[in-house]
């Protein structure tokens, strides 16, 4: 299935570049909102954005597609993609929008799309949108009374709000907590200060100062070198640094040190078995999680699903295989009771919860497991497809072979850049360290 237009998270590209255009963006209002207007009540669409300058022409352009054919618009201003999913939900839209390029820079923008239930369109259905796309969209205009029309919605940053704090344990604020909060100059620059705020905490801001060109710049979760600086200085509790669309959180523990997602999911997935919670006796994470976690959830009776690379690979399993804890190790946190995509506040404020009941340090509270020696390498090359070659099949056969059964060797290709990512992991540092460099001479040899 070749798609033009969308790629692993809808829409991405540089904003006023080769693909991602004013005239594209009204293309896609038209074309999506064609596919869900019902015709039995006045439709609406949601729109979000984060705060790069392009979203104020990319919401625009929306907003004259999908009223052309007939929708009324909601426009939320800056809010997180899982806030926008949950709106879809919460205001019975027949469509939801995020404007974003989540942890890219400033220039880029994207468009992503959900279904009224809040989850991301199929491919078939993304498929549908682009057949319409390149069609002749003068035959889907409205006429007369049926062109919809555009509201500010002035509420919606309350009720995400609201709903966030309701995540939390019954009987449990955050008063008595320091923390350090970087939202990336993004898109939850303003709800998720509000939401610390009112639980309790003590909230100590950075990345709450965007311009329309600073998202992710320098601050964020793909920056964690601000936070935990700030952590240090302030002699935090906790650092929580979220990317430019909020769906991704990373934590940072009251030395300065960075907790990756793996124990994360870890500290979730106990706490969650204790509690009754947690479904499916284990927890969905992608083939780039640390044995060491499924060491440790085999220790507990628990099971770890594994998925290719992405937070829509890991989100299919959790539904299809009936979990409610997934996630990536690099920060996106799914907990679908709450969520239908990642959401970097409300999985931060799981944690949070944690270090109230339990009253220790978060670098205590986040150390379940000790990781297993891991090496990732990432291996440009120009063109072609080297995995295809013989000697690089041979030679990761080979390495698979040496790491033996207690050990993983996982290659692929980067699905946004030229680059093969080339990663192992076994007991044994020095061997894992052989392994993947004979991996990557094999592959620089053919590229």
């Amino acid at each position: 299935m070749v798609r033009k237009y969308f790629g692993t998270d809808g829409i991405r590209g540089l904003a006023n570049g080769s693909k991602l255009t004013p005239e594209l963006a009204m293309k896609v209002g038209m074309a999506a909102g064609t596919k869900f207007v019902r015709g039995d009540h006045r439709n609406r669409v949601v729109i979000g954005k984060d705060t790069r300058r392009s979203g104020y022409m990319i919401e625009t352009a929306l907003t004259a597609g999908f009223t052309a054919v007939g929708m009324d618009v909601y426009l939320l201003g800056p809010m997180p993609t899982p806030a926008v999913a949950m709106l879809t939900r919460s205001l019975r839209a027949d469509l939801g929008v995020m404007i974003s390029a989540s942890h890219n820079p400033y220039d880029d923008n994207g468009i992503k799309l959900f279904r009224p239930d809040g989850y991301k369109l199929s491919d078939e259905l993304e498929l549908e949108i682009e057949r319409l796309i390149e069609s002749d969209t003068s035959k889907l205009l409205a006429h007369g009374m049926n062109i919809g029309r555009a509201y500010r919605d002035e509420e919606a940053r309350t009720r995400y709000v609201e709903y966030a704090k309701r995540t939390l344990p019954r009987n449990i604020d955050l008063s008595g907590l320091r923390v350090v909060l970087d939202c990336a100059n993004g898109a939850a620059y303003k709800v998720a200060p509000m939401a610390l705020w009112e639980l309790g905490a003590e909230v100590i801001t950075i990345g709450v100062e965007p311009d329309g060109y600073n998202i992710n710049h320098k601050v964020g979760s793909t920056a964690p070198d601000a936070v935990a600086a700030k952590v240090r200085e302030m002699r935090a509790d906790i650092g929580i640094a979220l990317d430019g669309d909020a769906d991704r959180v990373i934590i940072i523990d009251e030395k300065g040190n960075v907790v990756d997602g793996d124990q994360f999911m870890a500290v979730i997935a106990q706490s969650w078995m204790e509690r009754e919670m947690l479904v499916g006796g284990g927890i969905v994470a992608t083939v780039m999680s640390n044995l060491g976690l499924e060491r440790y959830l085999l220790s507990l009776g628990l099971t770890l699903e594994r998925t290719q690379v992405g937070d829509r690979y890991v989100l299919e399993a959790m539904r299809s295989k009936g979990f409610n804890v997934g996630g990536e190790q690099s920060g996106h946190i799914i907990l679908s009771d709450f969520t239908t995509t990642g959401d970097g506040l409300v999985a931060a404020l799981q944690l949070l919860a944690v270090l109230k009941q339990q009253e220790r340090p978060i670098s205590e509270i986040c150390a379940r497991f000790e990781k297993v020696p891991q090496l990732l390498r990432s291996v440009k090359f120009k063109s072609g497809k080297p995995l295809e070659h013989k000697q690089v099949i041979q030679a990761i056969a080979d390495g698979q072979a040496m790491l033996g059964k207690g050990g993983r060797l996982v290659v692929r290709a980067s699905g946004t850049e030229p680059v093969i990512r080339v990663m192992g992991e076994a007991d044994d540092a020095a061997l894992v360290s052989t392994v993947v460099g004979q991996v990557e001479a094999a592959i620089l040899q053919v590229a």
